[in-house]
């Protein structure tokens, strides 16, 4: 049994705020010409939770782990999310 651990779930949640900041800056015409400059945060905040999680060039993980968090309810605040079965550990 795999479980989400504190960093792969904060590397999740990490890429999650990137996607969702980039779909918001790119469909604002009013903002797309500045995506580079007002992504800069977002994206290194992903790389690096993704680097702490070991989730850089695991895009199969990543993708499970996301899913797995949009399909449950964030726990309130000082409430540790319950484990969830993922498959197969980590690769490589």
């Amino acid at each position: 049994m795999t479980t989400i651990t504190a960093t792969e779930r904060a590397a999740a949640q990490a890429y999650l705020r990137l996607l969702e900041s980039t779909q918001a800056v790119m469909t604002d015409p009013r903002l797309a010409p500045y995506a580079g400059v007002m992504l800069t945060s977002p994206m290194a905040e992903a790389d690096e939770a993704l680097r702490a999680a070991g989730l850089a060039g695991n895009e199969d993980r990543l993708l499970r782990l996301v899913s797995t968090l949009r399909a449950s309810p964030t726990p309130p605040p000082g409430v540790p999310a319950p484990a969830r079965d993922l498959g197969r550990g980590r690769r490589g």
